[in-house]
């Protein structure tokens, strides 16, 4: 789920929780999109949105900052 039962964002810009691996996601898949985590730069990007999801509802349900791709399903962004 990319936001818990509250509507609050899942994917923050720094994590709350106790840590048990830094550095060693590559890829988030969640019911709304699928986002690459650029371990260099410390960024996401945003590669594909599920369907019927819009770009405005990810955006609203994320809490922190991502890029989007230059083909977004296909299509360009």
């Amino acid at each position: 789920e990319h936001a818990n039962k509250h509507g609050d964002p899942k994917i923050l810009e720094r994590c709350t929780l106790p840590l048990t691996g830094a550095g060693v996601v590559d890829l988030v898949v969640t019911d709304l999109c699928v986002m690459a985590c650029d371990k260099a730069k410390g960024g996401l990007t945003l590669l594909e949105l599920a369907p019927g999801v819009t770009l405005d509802e990810v955006k609203a349900k994320t809490g922190a900052p991502f890029v989007v791709a230059t083909a977004l399903n296909g299509e360009a962004a």
